[in-house]
């Protein structure tokens, strides 16, 4: 009679391709799992590690490449991890290791539904969140019943400072010290002590599947809280009525417990955890420790990638780190030695790619820029509209008209095909469309070629959503406030600055019609001049030029700048204060009020109508964290 093999045996095997995948060898990765799948494909409970591992790879290729098939199988492959697991809970008692992959599955499965950016996808995430919620209060009571406090986490990454309270999270839990009782690690050593302050003393030979119950539970509670954190507030309002509440210190303690561990938990919470630091520098505009981020974001780095040194995911993190550091040509540098190394993670090698083109475009390197663009084009279909219509601006901006024509030619039936997300057109490309018909009724007006009458690069408009030019240099910002405030008519707002910058540079002044003649366009251009004047330290006229562009009345279709003005005085106000206010208490509160008040104003003219307003309201939620930071830092009530 054939015995089943062990939790650990299986855990074992099933790492071996986990392995593979974070060392770009996706291909061979799907083949482990499905190896141990075929085998074993009448014993459910027998394959729950596998047939997680191939619906994590169908997650990572969906995530990475946001491509509608690759989104489907994703659902159907953690859908069937999900019953599998279910099936080895039954079968084995209730086990943690399979509470966790069961939760795992849930979480998963929901995280792909967030992957559209649309708010019935944001919907369908919140029922699956609702779903793992209690599994992960669960664990994480069963696993940590005196909390995270003694639990190392990797050198720089944020240290566990205090008992947190599981009230954050669930109305349900309890903070008061819990009595005395047994535990997982009892469970696996035999022993029937009773469970210790801190981390137990079983834990250095606990083994694998320890190592994957602490990882996991660390792991899965933090990527929930942080997840939740992240929604947007109109998603999270409906949370009321789950009673959820969210602590995004304590998720962000718990991923970097997780990162520290060596089951495959770790490594995801070193993932997670590197995409959070890289969107928080990216897009929260101002950091209350941009230094501290950084540090830790590197710190998590160099642990994954000192075990996969080729694994393109670190790659794509070591560059970003260098781009938020200011050094964009060294991150260039080490994006085109990525680039070289063999792979069969498309998907990764995409999101290579993807940073390597909007690295080149903050470098107004628009030439290459336009054609890793394109080159996105030909290694996934998210939004073809979107790279396009970006490869076009990146040909006007080198006043290439014939080759901006050929992009804008087709644009019309890309759209008019694109993607749809739960039914819905892509937010972006929603975007383009309305972009399209604006152009053409001004060229209309104008009785111009419509490409003539582009006069400010859609290139440089989509970047704002990107934040690309924050961190540019004071050389490519200098170029851009020449080429912008050449445009006429002059803009309304005085500025030494550019005045300096147009009187050295010889360009005679426009003697034909106004490139610039509609409230959108003036709005667009003094918006851009805002961001890049403040990327130069110019923030007094910074805060005027965004001021202009959030006043402007009668804009048709960009309604988007409204709110996205609004919050860069909310950003150009904390830099500001930085260079100003030092650590002077009531300096810093008055600010923060304004600022506070800013993001308020922000978020209640961007409804839910307004193009790319879920990407609006993370900045808002990320900043609003900062300035949080910023409070307990100087002991703001």
């Amino acid at each position: 009679m054939s015995t089943s093999p062990s939790s650990e045996a299986l855990l074992v095997s099933a790492t071996t391709g986990f392995d593979q995948l974070f060392a770009n060898d996706l291909e061979q990765a799907k083949e482990t799992f499905k190896s141990h799948l075929n085998a074993k494909s009448n014993r459910k409970e027998e394959i729950a590690f596998h047939q997680l591992g191939l619906g994590v790879a169908a997650f990572l290729e969906a995530a990475f490449g946001m491509e509608k098939d690759k989104m489907e199988v994703a659902s159907q492959a953690l859908n069937e991890a999900v019953t599998s697991s279910a099936a080895a809970l039954k079968s084995t008692d209730n086990a943690l290791e399979y509470e966790i992959l069961h939760a795992d599955a849930i979480l998963l499965a929901g995280l792909v539904s967030a992957l559209g950016e649309t708010y019935m996808g944001y919907l369908s995430c919140l029922y699956a969140l609702n779903n793992a919620h209690g599994k992960f209060t669960k664990l994480y009571k069963a696993v940590f019943p005196n909390g995270l406090e003694g639990y190392k986490t990797p050198s720089a990454t944020p240290a566990v400072s205090r008992k947190p309270s599981l009230q954050s999270i669930a109305s349900t839990a309890s903070t008061s010290k819990p009595p005395a009782r047994k535990s997982f690690f009892s469970r696996i050593t035999g022993s029937t002590l009773a469970v210790p302050s801190g981390p137990p003393p079983a834990l250095a030979q606990g083994g694998p599947v320890a190592e994957l119950v602490i990882a996991g539970t660390a792991f899965g509670f933090g990527l929930f809280n942080l997840v939740f954190s992240l929604l947007p507030k109109g998603v999270q309002s409906v949370v009321g009525f789950f009673g959820f509440k969210h602590d995004r210190k304590l998720a962000l303690e718990a991923l970097g417990v997780a990162a520290n561990r060596t089951d495959v938990h770790g490594v995801f919470s070193g993932l997670v955890l590197m995409t959070y630091y890289g969107v928080v520098l990216l897009l929260s505009g101002w950091q209350a420790n941009e230094a501290l981020i950084l540090k830790r974001y590197k710190g998590v780095v160099d642990r994954v990638q000192g075990r996969y040194p080729t694994g393109t995911l670190w790659v794509l993190n070591r560059a970003k780190i260098l781009r938020m550091a200011g050094k964009s040509k060294e991150a260039i540098q080490v994006i085109e030695e990525g680039l070289k190394v063999d792979s069969t993670f498309r998907q990764a090698d995409t999101l290579l790619v993807f940073e390597y083109a909007w690295l080149l475009l903050a470098e107004r390197q628009y030439e290459e820029a336009g054609k890793q663009f394109i080159r996105m084009t030909e290694l996934n279909s998210w939004s073809h509209p979107t790279y396009i219509w970006i490869a076009c601006g990146c040909s006007l901006a080198l006043g290439d008209e014939a080759k901006a024509k050929e992009h804008w030619d087709k644009l019309p039936d890309l759209v008019d095909q694109g993607k749809k997300v739960g039914g819905k057109d892509l937010p972006v490309e929603v975007m383009i469309r309305k972009k399209l018909e604006f152009y053409r009724e001004k060229a209309a007006r104008r009785n111009e070629d419509v490409i003539k009458v582009i006069k400010i690069s859609p290139a440089e408009e989509m970047a704002i959503f990107w934040n690309t030019h924050q961190r540019i240099p004071k050389d490519v910002a200098d170029a851009h406030i020449l080429e912008w405030a050449s445009l006429t008519p002059k803009g309304g707002v005085k500025s030494a600055y550019i005045d300096t910058i147009l009187a050295g540079s010889g360009k005679p002044a426009s003697t034909t019609i106004d490139d610039l003649d509609t409230p959108d366009e003036l709005a667009l251009r003094s918006l851009l001049l805002g961001v890049v004047m403040r990327t130069v330290g110019e923030y007094d006229d910074s805060l005027a030029l965004l001021r202009d562009a959030s006043g402007t009345s009668n804009i048709k279709t960009s309604t988007w700048i409204t709110g996205v003005s609004t919050f860069e005085e909310a950003v150009t106000l904390l830099w500001q204060a930085d260079k100003t206010a030092g650590e002077d208490k009531a300096a810093w509160e008055k600010v923060l009020k304004q600022v506070e008040t800013k993001l308020d104003k922000a978020m209640a003219v961007s409804g839910s109508a307004t193009d790319l307003s879920s990407r609006l309201d993370s900045r808002v939620a990320m900043l609003k964290d900062e300035l949080a930071s910023k409070k307990e830092k100087l002991g703001i009530a």
